[in-house]
């Protein structure tokens, strides 16, 4: 037996509602010759296709939002992120730190220090002997009633005679003095140390190296359609770019 003979009979069969005007759906689609030609196969290709045409469009205004997304993103991470990262750790390698550093402290100090003068002497003083000390010749005059005695003589002197003498002399000083002081110490003391002649050169430049590749890699990816179209030259992008400066003029 034909199938769509079948089809078409059980479809002459039904009728509509007796209080409705309006034929039923079944019947509307029969009667459109772009979804219902009397056969099955054509039939279902035809809606397959409007089906496929529509997921397809459906699909391509997600990917250009996705796309447009992504150029967000790589703006993001690209110019801000990864550039940011590299622009201020080649600033940090090139800074230099400048301060100044107080300095309060107490040193010791224990040395010796030579000392070598003529100590000028002249004075009027007293100086008592040490020693009995016998004077040969000296003038004496000794005076007692109804005697006088004016001739040289020798005496001694005993020890711990007081004598009233007059200094005027010249006294070499020639010894070393040691000395312990504690000196206190206030210093302002500049400081500049530039960085990338520390330590820290060789990590920071390690820092460019990680994110440089990366950087670069994004940099190399259009920023928007226009840059997408005219890396590959498409006649697209001479229409864009003719948009574009009709739009400056």
């Amino acid at each position: 037996m034909d199938t769509d003979a079948t089809i078409s009979t059980n479809y002459a069969d039904e009728t509509p509602d007796s209080g409705s005007s309006r034929p039923p759906l079944y019947q509307r689609l029969r009667n459109n010759p772009l979804i219902w030609q009397g056969k099955v196969l054509p039939a279902f290709w035809t809606i397959s296709g409007i089906m496929s045409f529509t997921l397809n469009v459906i699909l391509i205004i997600v990917l250009i939002v996705l796309v447009r997304e992504l150029f967000t993103l790589k703006a993001i991470v690209g110019d801000q992120l990864l550039g940011g990262l590299q622009t201020n750790f080649q600033k940090m390698d090139e800074a230099v730190i400048q301060t100044t550093v107080m300095v309060e402290d107490t040193i010791q100090v224990n040395d010796t220090i030579p000392v070598q003068f003529t100590l000028p002497l002249e004075e009027n003083t007293v100086v008592v002997l040490t020693e009995d000390t016998a004077l040969d010749g000296v003038p004496v005059k000794i005076t007692i009633p109804g005697l006088t005695i004016d001739a040289p003589a020798d005496i001694v002197l005993p020890a711990g005679s007081p004598l009233p003498v007059s200094l005027n002399l010249e006294v070499p000083v020639d010894q070393t003095i040691p000395i312990s002081i504690t000196v206190p110490v206030r210093l302002e003391v500049p400081v500049s140390i530039p960085l990338n002649q520390t330590e820290l050169h060789e990590p920071f430049v390690g820092l460019q190296g990680v994110v440089a590749p990366y950087n670069a890699l994004l940099a190399d990816t259009p920023n928007s359609w226009e840059e997408a179209f005219c890396q590959s030259g498409t006649l697209l992008c001479r229409l864009l770019g003719d948009g574009n400066e009709r739009k400056d003029n």
